[in-house]
């Protein structure tokens, strides 16, 4: 299950493709538009910007912006991002140790083959087709 940090990340997103024309949309606009916190989404762009899927500007005419087009980021992208990794087992893990039970595992393709429909269906979707 996703949590709302992933939700709002990609509503964040959407807002920002959708308003895609304008300068900078200050975070309180999008706070608005979208019903949600903007203490918490300051917490949220924060992530967004430091992973580098959006910049912001402070001052009078400060906001958020995309960094590139709705087209070129996927969903799997931003709400990875947000939660961390798709994998369903610690052993599909970027980056895991070789799991000693490796040879004998008898769920791991089980664990594979879901974790390549999901990949496929998240990276699969872009920005775009949401807004």
């Amino acid at each position: 299950m996703f949590s709302t940090r992933g939700r709002y990340a990609l509503r964040v997103m959407i807002d920002l493709a959708e308003h895609k024309d304008e300068e900078h949309i200050p975070l309180k606009d999008i706070a608005e538009r979208q019903g949600i916190s903007k203490k918490y989404l300051e917490i949220i762009v924060k992530d967004l910007v430091k992973g580098g899927l959006i910049s912001g500007v402070s001052g009078k005419h400060g906001g958020y912006t995309l960094t590139r087009s709705p087209e070129k980021y996927s969903v799997g992208e931003i709400v990875e991002l947000m939660e961390g990794s798709f994998a369903p087992v610690a052993c599909l893990e970027k980056g895991a140790e070789k799991c000693p039970r490796a040879r004998g595992c008898k769920t791991v393709k089980m664990w594979k083959e879901f974790y390549k429909i999901e990949k496929d269906f998240f990276f699969g979707k872009k920005l775009s087709d949401l807004v």
